[in-house]
């Protein structure tokens, strides 16, 4: 790895919502819909989806929410919508920094507002490699079960659950 970069953090707002829409569209090959963005400004939760910036540059953001386990009520897991860095600053820790800041978050949080969140959890395209091996790899996750057409619009159109137990 290259030498990490010193990564600040910071909301995402109505004002600055259109540089997470440049980050997305750089980095995945779907485009989000605009009912994700508004939803990602009204969580108005810094802890769970925030830009990284690196002097003064938004590189990378992570979007989060915080969603019921099926057919497991009242338990709740954490949903990692997107996690994106910018290609050019890749290998550099901020794609690592901002999932530990998400689990950082949760260990602050996890008597309080996480007590029924037991685990966390995202869709990985079954051709995205090195998105496996990230969350596998650094944070622990396990790959679960292959999700069949889960992507409309990308080849090939099926993903992997990755999920981690947090308790």
């Amino acid at each position: 790895m290259r030498k990490a970069l010193k990564i600040e953090f910071g909301p995402i707002t109505e004002d600055n919502v259109e540089q997470l829409r440049k980050v997305n569209t750089a980095c995945f090959p779907i485009q989000y819909q605009e009912t994700f963005y508004k939803d990602v400004v009204a969580q108005q939760n810094e802890g769970l989806s925030k830009f990284a910036y690196w002097n003064g540059l938004v590189i990378g953001a992570v979007c989060t929410r915080v969603e019921d386990l099926p057919d497991n009520a009242p338990n709740q897991r954490l949903y990692v919508m997107t996690c994106a860095v910018l290609a050019a600053y890749r290998g550099r820790g901020a794609g690592s920094q901002l999932i530990q800041s998400v689990l950082d978050y949760y260990e602050k949080e996890k008597d309080g507002e996480f007590n029924n969140v037991v685990e966390i959890c995202l869709h990985v395209q079954i051709s995205n490699n090195d998105a496996i091996k990230f969350y596998t790899g650094r944070f622990g996750f396990e790959q679960g079960p292959m999700v069949e057409n889960y992507y409309r619009r990308i080849d090939p159109p099926h993903c992997y659950l990755l999920y981690k137990k947090l308790k």
